[in-house]
């Protein structure tokens, strides 16, 4: 399922890329095949992003482990299938119509709902992460004999694509089950099994942001990646104490938003 072999005609005798070949690998060129396949459904590997959907959640390192073949074989390392892409936004639209039913919104309230978590929670939200950590690894995790080599922005932004898919999962699917009967009403079990799926979520959030970065063989110290970890739990054994309810939270800022 995996490719594994190396592409060597690209490279003139002495290694370098002709010109030709340097024109089809330039960002522009990239970002241009990707848009295009975007209109294409029939050139998607929809079975192999339903694969790497599935991987997300049991075995994060194999889906990485494919971005090193996608290096191998096409010279880069961010994705150039938009198949996983549209997958995703299927998730959205289903999760979110689902989430528009459990709060008991109207038609064009659930279409604003879906509006906000497509464009501001998962594109808006995710092009300010993406292009912060690709500035932030750029800046500092790179190893200093390896400044020929960069994170590709488009890399950074299928990082968070791949860590945002389990969140929403949790956040926006398994979660609708409980919201009306457990999680918003005012018992301490309500507030712990809410905000117990919202550490599970961010966590994975955080731990496969740190396989994706780790992955790359010219950065260090990707570790520092996990020490947001602390953070999480302190923060979430403060919301129990002090009864602090995320997903009601959530569920009155939506309501607020769709006014």
């Amino acid at each position: 399922m995996l490719p594994t072999t190396s592409v060597n005609s690209r490279s003139q005798g002495n290694g370098v890329l002709s010109p030709r070949d340097a024109a089809r690998h330039t960002a522009g060129a990239k970002r241009y095949k990707y848009l295009r396949r975007l209109f294409h459904f029939r050139q998607m590997d929809f079975e192999f992003a339903l694969w790497q959907m599935l991987y997300l959640f049991t075995s994060p390192q194999r889906v990485y482990r494919n971005f090193h073949y996608r290096k191998q074989t096409k010279d880069q390392w961010a994705r150039d299938d938009p198949a996983f892409l549209v997958l995703l936004s299927i998730w959205l639209c289903v999760s979110t119509v689902g989430f528009g039913f459990v709060l008991d919104m109207g038609f064009f309230e659930t279409i604003k709902l879906l509006l906000w978590v497509v464009f501001i929670d998962c594109v808006g939200v995710g092009l300010l992460i993406a292009t912060l950590m690709w500035f932030i690894s750029n800046k500092y995790l790179v190893k200093q004999q390896n400044r020929d080599y960069d994170v590709e922005w488009g890399y950074a932004f299928d990082v968070h694509l791949n860590a945002f898919y389990p969140l929403l999962v949790i956040l926006h699917f398994i979660q609708l089950f409980f919201i009306n009967y457990v999680i918003i009403s005012d018992s301490v079990i309500g507030y712990l099994v809410g905000n117990t799926l919202w550490l599970i979520a961010i966590g994975y959030y955080i731990y496969v942001t740190f396989l994706g970065y780790s992955a790359l063989p010219f950065l260090k110290n990707t570790a520092i990646l996990l020490y947001p970890f602390a953070l999480l739990i302190m923060l979430y054994l403060i919301s129990l104490a002090c009864g602090w309810n995320f997903t009601k939270m959530l569920c009155s800022f939506y309501k607020y938003r769709v006014k």
